[in-house]
């Protein structure tokens, strides 16, 4: 059965604290990432919590990349929401782990919208 979009949840630790404390630099990078997976990018909206953390959230026309940073603890918690066959959310993946400078990470792929739908796709015509 085929689903209508992947979901990434991705775990990263040890990362640049520096980095994760400054929401314009994580706003930068969760928009790149979203650019080398090909995603089209719809509006993006970042906060920063005072004395530390960014949240944040990418909306693109496939769906959406979040991220929480916690830079007292070098980590970030990010989801990968990505839908149809054009985009792969394991490039932004591997793209924010790089960006964030993580030295270690886990990461857990979903399915979402598995439906019993002949010719099942992202946007019907």
């Amino acid at each position: 059965m085929k689903a209508l979009g992947r979901h990434i949840l991705l775990e990263l630790y040890d990362c640049d604290h520096d980095i994760l404390n400054d929401y314009e630099r994580v706003e930068q990078i969760m928009k790149d990432a979203a650019r080398a997976a090909k995603a089209t990018i719809v509006k993006s909206v970042f906060h920063f919590f005072n004395p530390h953390g960014v949240s944040g959230v990418v909306v693109i026309a496939e769906s959406h990349l979040a991220i929480h940073t916690w830079p007292e603890y070098g980590y970030a918690a990010v989801d990968l929401f990505t839908c149809g066959d054009d985009i792969d959310p394991w490039i932004a993946h591997h793209y924010v782990a790089e960006h964030l400078k993580a030295k270690t990470k886990t990461s857990l792929e979903m399915q979402r919208g598995i439906l019993n739908v002949p010719m099942l796709k992202h946007k019907p015509s």
